[in-house]
């Protein structure tokens, strides 16, 4: 009787730090993953008679547009799937990713249209042009009230 207590014992202090070590791991990934925030660039054509007179036109070589993240990518993507009627889309998750939409608002000539026109950076690539938009979202732990 005593062998089996203490199997008994040795097995439930098992399976309870096995218990208390998991939702200690989960709830510290759970936060992290929380507090990250996302951040999508899209790129799409558009005709150069869309340009509008006021916007600059970026070269796609610039060392700033290069410096962003993921927005070579999207507008490799806009080009190579000739997307005009549809937006190619980049997906940054990680810590700061709201500074890329920073960058591309910032750093670059954004323009801010009105309602017939697109708000972006205008990026000269081939014979094509390209506008490259960013938003941003977070996860949050709180919800904000």
């Amino acid at each position: 009787m005593m062998i089996r207590g203490k199997e008994l014992a040795l097995s439930v202090l098992a399976v309870g730090t096995a218990a208390v070590v998991g939702y200690a791991l989960r709830s510290s990934g759970r936060a992290d993953c929380e507090s990250r925030s996302k951040a999508d660039l899209g790129a799409r054509i558009v005709d150069h008679d869309a340009v509008p007179d006021e916007a600059t036109i970026v070269d796609s070589t610039s060392r700033q547009l290069r410096e962003i993240p993921g927005a070579r990518r999207a507008i490799d993507r806009a080009v190579r799937n000739d997307a005009a009627n549809e937006w190619e889309h980049v997906t940054i998750e990680r810590d700061g990713a709201w500074s890329v939409v920073d960058a591309v608002r910032g750093s670059l000539p954004y323009y801010d249209g009105d309602r017939s026109e697109y708000n972006g950076v205008f990026v000269h690539s081939g014979d094509q042009i390209v506008v490259l938009d960013a938003i941003g979202w977070a996860r949050l732990e709180e919800p904000l009230q």
